[in-house]
């Protein structure tokens, strides 16, 4: 196994923190509580959920609010969809709603199924739970940036491009690199004709990255997500697959402290070729997508 750098992120990376002192100040003084609830209208320009919400214990009884949400959210909220949030009411009195993930059985069933199934394949393989080049794609199930759920399967006959990162880190060398890197690939992928591509990226930090922040955070860079899936799911099963794939990541404290691995998988789930860091070359990755063609 390759020896990878680790990079440690500096505090404007911590969970929680923003932009500002005064903001961080917000942040830190927020009141939060559980909320499961029903969508009866999503307001695209105001960025507003209108939810009808069951008891809060403790806090509130049920009612109809309009709550703050993220672009990414209100552009996956469905009327009549049961969600569960995090109701964050800020310093100011304003009332949001942060962390929403839709309540489908079905869905988190099948995704439930897969982390067990991933789990028992990380713990069998043991200190072989590493995957070198020349092995295939583990089987795993997860969101995407809409909700719906995408499994290693779908993949299959397509050359896949992955990585992992999170969307909070500001430090410019790792992940922000890294998705710009991905985008450019992205670019010249179609500009050379290479047909029957993916790009994923999965998420290190399940607990924040929901389906609706990882939405805002394509939409907020322009990226063309036609063949561009951002993946969030159970901790577990993010864990199972850093260790699959090799990949260092751990909170100490607050600080997220992760190395950067990028992938590239064949039409036939084989994992052949990969690179450690966030220096690579778009360029590079093209080429082997090229030549890997049938």
């Amino acid at each position: 196994m390759t020896v990878l750098s680790l990079c440690v992120l500096l505090p404007a990376c911590k969970p929680g923190a923003s932009a500002s002192k005064s903001d961080a100040t917000d942040v830190a003084n927020s009141k939060r509580h559980p909320l499961t609830g029903e969508i009866i209208k999503a307001d695209v320009e105001r960025l507003t959920l209108l939810v009808k919400h069951d008891e809060i214990p403790g806090f509130m009884a049920p009612m109809t609010m309009e709550f703050s949400v993220t672009a990414g959210d209100v552009a996956n909220a469905r009327e009549g969809q049961r969600i569960r949030a995090e109701l964050v009411v800020r310093e100011d009195g304003e009332f949001a709603l942060e962390k929403i993930w839709t309540i489908n059985p079905v869905a988190d069933a099948q995704v439930g199924a897969a982390g067990g199934a991933l789990r028992q394949d990380t713990s069998i393989r043991g200190r072989r739970a590493y995957r070198e080049v020349g092995e295939n794609l583990p089987d795993f199930a997860l969101y995407d940036q809409t909700g719906k759920v995408v499994s290693a399967a779908r993949f299959r006959g397509k050359q896949v491009m992955l990585n992992f990162i999170f969307t909070r880190c500001q430090v410019a060398q790792m992940c922000p690199l890294a998705t710009a890197n991905m985008m450019v690939a992205q670019r010249k992928a179609k500009e050379a004709g290479v047909a029957d591509i993916e790009f994923v990226s999965i998420t290190l930090d399940p607990e924040y990255d929901t389906p609706g922040v990882l939405l805002t955070y394509a939409k907020q860079r322009g990226i063309d997500t036609t063949n561009f899936s951002f993946l969030t799911g159970p901790e577990g099963a993010i864990k199972d697959l850093l260790t699959q794939f090799g990949v260092l990541a751990d909170f100490d404290g607050s600080i997220l402290k992760h190395t950067v691995s990028t992938l590239l998988i064949d039409a036939q789930g084989k994992i052949i070729w990969r690179t450690d860091g966030s220096q690579w070359s778009p360029e590079e990755f093209v080429k082997k997508m090229k030549k890997s063609t049938p």
